[in-house]
């Protein structure tokens, strides 16, 4: 079996990580936890990332430039339902591939406050989506419904082994949750 990279280990680190700390939260997410996640001993872990703040800094980084990826892939569409379509389709993908690193970015919306790094985040969804939470309720609604049930169903996905099966079964499923029912 070939050795992963350097790159391609912290990447592993990074999404189990990622998961914990969106499943737990920073202060109830322990070095041991995250070393155990990550297949490795607390000293394995403190050679690749040297303190738990440095791995919980890289992983909501790594986490944000995703979601920039996809505001940048998107942004020069007209905001409508083939934008966000194709941003679906693109965090779908990356959750299918990184499925931590995606709860991570949504943690912002299922524990607001908690973190202390989500405001730029929740932001960026917001520029991703182009919504106004505050004057659009109902959309703002629809969005974190669509990207919750993404969310979950690309967990389960990656727990069962169906990514390719499931894939557009999320996709239609978050289409619809936007209000975009598919033809």
């Amino acid at each position: 079996m070939p050795r992963l990279s350097r790159t391609g280990v912290d990447e592993t680190i990074l999404d189990a990580a990622a998961a914990l700390f969106a499943r737990h939260g920073f202060e109830q997410t322990s070095l041991k936890a995250l070393a155990d996640a990550a297949g490795l001993s607390k000293a394995g872990l403190l050679h690749h990332f040297p303190s738990k703040d440095a791995l919980f800094g890289a992983a909501w980084e790594h986490s944000r430039e995703l979601c920039r990826h996809v505001v940048d892939l998107v942004s020069p569409m007209p905001p409508g339902p083939a934008r966000e379509r194709r941003a679906l389709e693109l965090l779908t993908d990356y959750a299918l591939d990184r499925p931590g690193l995606v709860s991570l970015m949504f943690r912002s919306m299922t524990a607001p406050g908690e973190d202390p790094q989500q405001g730029q985040d929740e932001l960026l969804l917001n520029e991703m989506f182009v919504v106004d939470p505050g004057n659009e309720p109902e959309r703002a609604v629809r969005i974190v419904g669509a990207l919750s049930a993404m969310a979950v169903l690309t967990l389960l996905a990656n727990q069962v082994g169906e990514k390719t099966t499931w894939r557009p079964l999320i996709l239609a499923t978050c289409t619809d949750a936007l209000g975009h029912r598919e033809a």
